[in-house]
């Protein structure tokens, strides 16, 4: 046998070795998963983001075959769930639905978060977003967002928003207002969104954001006024009030918080594209939409190229609101 004939065989046996090793990669994608799937959620049951994991969960248990399971890990402010998940085995058996969080405890607690959102991460799809309302007591006697700025460029300081915590979505979407209306207002955090609310509706707190879910019970009792909606467009439970872009500030859809799936980064890429497909055709499915809806959220269903863009603007959109407003960790 001459050279030419050996390098000749080499040649066609690596090509058959690729070819099988592509071919078995293939069937190991197409057989995932073999086994019980974790859905590792940051805050405890009950909340939007875990109510969203388990109805997707219970979709891709029944179109994968294998049980897909929520664990809930909260504390820290889902840090102690995102770490686990981006130190587990890059093998699309431990998975991660995040929110918000993901993203602003790195940029507000860099010394706490000992992970990278991007670097440590396969995002698969973003599921839904909540928006949220502008909403006061009646007894403040405000009625749009220009009264309501109006009073806060008079009396610098003095008008307060209340927050269901320091640098969640909503401490975020008063800071932006503050910095895209030149105004300073003082923010009010609490222990939830439930007694931030009551303060409002009370009238010790002049305004909150509030997820749309649930407010407009408060409305029709007229123990709160809804100044403007959060939405690309007007919202059906409240045809009459504007969107904030038509009260003068675009981009406020933008704010709503969000909740999305994502794998350690090195899942292999088939796994994570069969669990984004699987994904998008459970939000798809016109019952998800109507529970989506009964819980105040918008679906999404982004493809994990979508997803990674739409991370990468929220992280710098949300950059420069908190490098702007001095926004610190609690």
């Amino acid at each position: 046998m001459n050279a030419t004939t050996i390098g000749t065989t080499l040649r066609t046996l690596a090509a058959a070795l690729a070819a099988g090793a592509l071919a078995c990669g293939g069937a190991a994608a197409q057989d995932y998963p073999t086994k019980p799937v974790r859905i590792v959620v940051g805050f405890a049951a009950g909340g939007p983001t875990d109510v969203i994991a388990r109805i997707i969960a219970q979709d891709m248990s029944v179109a994968l075959g294998q049980s897909f399971i929520v664990e809930n890990r909260p504390g820290a402010n889902a840090i102690i769930a995102t770490d686990m998940v981006a130190r587990a085995a890059p093998d699309g058996y431990t998975l991660l639905f995040s929110s918000l969080s993901l993203l602003v405890n790195a940029i507000v607690a860099p010394d706490k978060v000992k992970y990278d959102p991007f670097k440590d991460f396969a995002p698969i799809s973003n599921a839904a977003v909540l928006p949220m309302v502008v909403v006061t007591s009646p007894e403040t006697k405000i009625g749009s967002m220009q009264e309501l700025l109006a009073r806060a460029k008079a009396k610098p300081g003095e008008l307060t928003y209340g927050t269901p915590g320091q640098a969640g979505s909503a401490h975020l979407a008063g800071a932006m207002l503050e910095n895209v209306s030149g105004t300073q207002m003082t923010n009010v955090p609490f222990k939830g969104n439930a007694p931030a609310l009551a303060e409002v509706m009370a009238g010790r707190v002049t305004f909150m954001f509030y997820p749309i879910i649930g407010i407009a019970n408060h409305v029709q009792g007229g123990k709160l006024k809804v100044l403007a909606v959060g939405t690309s467009a007007r919202h059906p439970d409240f045809p009459d009030v504007p969107t904030m872009g038509q009260s003068g500030f675009p981009g406020f859809e933008e704010t709503a918080p969000w909740v999305g799936m994502l794998a350690p980064a090195g899942t292999p890429a088939p796994s994570v594209d069969r669990l984004s497909a699987e994904m998008r055709k459970s939000l798809a499915k016109p019952e998800t939409k109507d529970r989506m809806k009964a819980l105040g959220a918008i679906t999404i269903a982004d493809t994990p190229a979508e997803y990674l863009a739409f991370l990468k603007k929220d992280y710098d959109r949300w950059t420069r609101v908190i490098k702007a407003a001095g926004i610190k960790s609690e």
